[in-house]
């Protein structure tokens, strides 16, 4: 969603870098194109007002344009502004210390609510907790059906009522998860096409009915400013504590991210990043200003790599590595822990100096299918071909290929970037990091 923002950001940033020191014309010039980056990317004209005011006040002063590296000074402050206007209030989920804690869902239909609700209940059975979900939509269609399936796909408890309101089933579902000593109930509340009095009274009747410590609304961030008018809107009505933004991994111009909590106070608390039940993402506002700016998001890229490969995996990867015996049976493994991570792409925003690259690279070269492709050519092979690919003489690779459901040129295409990866590896057994990180990709 930041792409664009992004590129712009960092032409402004590498014309100041490029500079040995700055002027107040120099920083001036750059802030104007800040600015006009931000409101083109649907940002609220104040908060860009007031984002560019006070980057040049500190950009302004004498340790920057003072220091050896003004340019890299600039890129800093900008950095810790924009980490500035994401921040508000505590973006952490609040735990009660009397279980369960109580999530009420509130949004607009077609916000991807009750899909959140379900991915929030994945993303705290992840964490070690038993969540219960709740169908108090009782006015969309299908609503409690969909509900129902999301949480069998998930092995999650759902509760609902026939023939009820959403008042009861939603008061009757929280006792439920209490008499069950489950420690989450997440409450999916009605929505409608827009706001209205019918909709707001009955969230006012079923938060006064279940009392949640959290109350969370979601919001599409593919709607630009219309999300921050929604939000105010809600917030009027019922004391909204949180934030879910939906849909950012869309090719909206991600302004509504930048303005919402500045403009409402309310902390954003979760980023829906995919269709994937598990594309939800706690928000850290220092993780995403620092995506934002080019900056990359190791923290989060770790946490990702934690859940996808387990220690046990990661110690004998270790063993592998200084051993150089790491094999086409070793590179699926790693195929595979790529794809419970998440796109290529999202991967790559998280690498820093690397967010930038899929930019230069084929359109297809981070498409999710290539990794599909990648694990048929391995799988087509046999046990002995995977631990020794020195064997693969053309009737092999034409058979792979047929097996494969691919050529022999994409067969080759495999083993070469295999054997890249095994070169890296035996650089990093011997104690030297790659050299070229960008030959793995070409």
């Amino acid at each position: 969603m930041f792409d664009t923002l992004t590129e712009k950001l960092n032409a402004v940033f590498q014309r100041l870098s490029g500079r040995g020191r700055l002027t107040e014309r120099d920083v001036d010039d750059g802030l104007r194109e800040v600015r006009r980056a931000l409101l083109e990317a649907d940002v609220d004209f104040r908060v860009a007002r007031d984002f560019v005011a006070r980057v040049r006040v500190r950009a302004l002063g004498g340790d920057v344009m003072e220091s050896l590296s003004p340019g890299q000074q600039v890129v800093k402050i900008v950095n810790d502004e924009m980490t500035a206007v994401l921040t508000s209030g505590d973006h952490r989920m609040a735990v009660s210390s009397q279980p369960p804690t109580v999530v009420m869902m509130a949004g607009l239909q077609g916000s991807g609510k009750t899909t959140t609700a379900a991915k929030l209940a994945l993303h705290l059975r992840r964490q070690g907790h038993h969540p219960l979900l709740i169908a108090a939509d009782l006015r969309r269609p299908a609503a409690i059906e969909q509900l129902a399936v999301l949480g069998r796909q998930l092995d999650v408890p759902v509760y609902w009522e026939d023939g009820s309101t959403a008042v009861k089933a939603a008061a009757n579902g929280v006792a439920h998860a209490r008499d069950l000593g489950l420690s989450f109930a997440i409450v999916d509340t009605g929505g409608r096409l827009e706001i209205d009095d019918e909709m707001m009274e009955e969230l006012r009747q079923v938060h006064a009915a279940v009392t949640p410590h959290e109350t969370m609304l979601v919001v599409d961030a593919m709607t630009g400013q219309v999300a921050v008018t929604t939000s105010q809107g809600f917030n009027e009505y019922v004391s909204i504590t949180g934030l879910i933004l939906t849909k950012m991994d869309g090719d909206a111009r991600g302004g509504a991210a930048l303005s919402i909590s500045q403009v409402t106070g309310i902390p954003i608390k979760f980023m829906g990043t995919g269709e994937r039940t598990d594309a939800l993402e706690p928000f850290f506002p220092d993780r995403t200003a620092s995506r934002i700016l080019g900056m990359g998001d190791v923290l989060t890229l770790v946490e990702r790599a934690q859940e996808a490969v387990s220690e046990k995996q990661a110690r004998e990867m270790e063993r592998k590595i200084r051993r150089a015996t790491f094999d086409l049976e070793d590179f699926l493994e790693q195929l595979q822990g790529v794809k419970q991570m998440g796109s290529l792409s999202s991967i790559m925003e998280m690498i820093p100096g690397f967010s930038q690259l899929s930019k230069r690279l084929p359109s297809d070269a981070l498409d999710s299918s290539g990794l599909v492709k990648a694990e048929a050519i391995i799988r087509s092979m046999t046990p002995q071909e995977r631990r020794d690919p020195s064997i693969l003489n053309g009737s092999r690779r034409r058979r792979i290929a047929r097996g494969s459901g691919t050529t022999p040129q994409d067969v080759n295409q495999i083993l070469n970037q295999f054997r890249q990866a095994q070169k890296m590896m035996k650089q990093i057994a011997q104690g030297r990091g790659p050299r070229n990180l960008m030959g793995m990709f070409q």
